[in-house]
């Protein structure tokens, strides 16, 4: 299976990905808390799909993806964010990330989104 970066400042929501998404036989190859650690992880581990928090602290999701983006414009990344986050979501979307999942998580649209961009 996949190969997964996840990014978010919450333990809390990078253990609740984590878990849906090993239970899915997919592989956690790191995680980070802010989009320069995140920028740092993909470089180094070259993931097959990211998700990404969109409010981190020191560098957002969405200065993270569009630097992930510039040097690697064949890079998954699935955008995470809170109800409310709608204009965030289109701007990530337009920037190329290629979808979104709400917190909190619905492991059902967890995989489903997983699984489209994957294919």
């Amino acid at each position: 299976m996949a190969r997964i970066l996840i990014v978010d400042d919450a333990k809390f929501m990078r253990m609740t990905l984590s878990n849906i998404l090993i239970k899915a036989n997919h592989t956690i190859v790191g995680e980070a808390e802010n989009g320069i650690e995140a920028v740092d992880l993909f470089v180094k581990e070259k993931p097959d799909l990211v998700t990404m928090d969109i409010t981190m602290p020191e560098k957002n999701g969405l200065e993270a993806l569009k630097e992930i983006k510039q040097e690697y414009p064949d890079a998954k990344i699935i955008m995470c964010s809170a109800m409310g986050q709608q204009k965030m979501v289109v701007d990530a979307i337009e920037a190329g990330a290629k979808d979104f999942i709400v917190k909190p998580f619905d492991e059902s649209r967890v995989i489903e989104a997983v699984k489209r961009v994957l294919n």
